[in-house]
């Protein structure tokens, strides 16, 4: 699948339970299509210490979500745009 997105874009969720958030694209995965967004899909991940002095605990961290379920924001009006219509700095 071709994602004509790259790392550090502003993009918006269109859908879902994040749906008008707004955050910054941590890392994308062009084979599967999905990208990691700061501050969005968010889960509780369990932590177990692996060696002696190591702390456990719960993290917060962020889930994959499908490039689909975004729109990148256009840095001159500042609304999600098409893919089409976007222009990069």
């Amino acid at each position: 699948m071709s994602i004509r997105l790259k790392k550090q874009d502003k993009v918006q969720v269109i859908t879902g339970k994040d749906k008008g958030k707004v955050g910054e694209i941590l890392e994308l995965c062009k084979k599967s299509g999905k990208l990691k967004i700061k501050g969005i899909n968010l889960m509780t991940v369990h932590i177990k210490p692996r060696r002696q002095g190591d702390v456990g605990g719960i993290q917060k961290r962020e889930a994959f979500i499908d490039a689909s379920n975004v729109m990148p924001i256009d840095i001159i009006t500042g609304k999600p745009v098409r893919v089409n219509k976007f222009k990069r700095a």
